[in-house]
């Protein structure tokens, strides 16, 4: 598993603005909630993408990625590594074109699956710590 390179995160993270948070909690106190907060506030839309709460950060949630309505530029995993592939494959139909999971949350097989299907792929990195950088 290979990472973009950091000019390339850079870019992403400066183009992809409306971002589907998959296992995003209601829960202010858990790391997804502080972390799509932080990137809302820095001006990206979040998608909540989670079957048990209706509502997060004021947005409306969504069950899965298949459910969004609109165009959708990058998926960001709060889900155990184990869940990876499940949620790459529904990444690939829904068509988007980004995949990113936070720190400690890697999976090969989800991996393989993504970069054969064209998918960017980032594995095992904070988005809100990655913007941070490139500010």
């Amino acid at each position: 598993m290979k990472n973009p390179s950091d000019e390339r995160m850079k870019e992403l993270l400066h183009t992809k603005k409306r971002i589907a948070v998959v296992g995003l909690s209601d829960n202010p106190e858990r790391t997804s909630y502080m972390v799509s907060e932080a990137m809302q506030k820095a001006g990206y839309t979040i998608i909540p993408v989670n079957p048990r709460v209706d509502k997060v950060l004021g947005e409306k949630a969504y069950p899965s990625l298949l459910d969004i309505e609109g165009e959708v530029d990058l998926v960001n995993v709060f889900r155990r590594s184990e869940f990876l592939p499940e949620i790459a494959r529904d990444t690939v139909k829904a068509g988007i074109g980004v995949f990113w999971s936070q720190l400690g949350v890697v999976n090969e097989e989800a991996y393989d699956y993504l970069q054969a299907h064209g998918v960017e792929t980032v594995m095992d990195r904070c988005i809100k710590v990655e913007h941070a950088k490139f500010k």
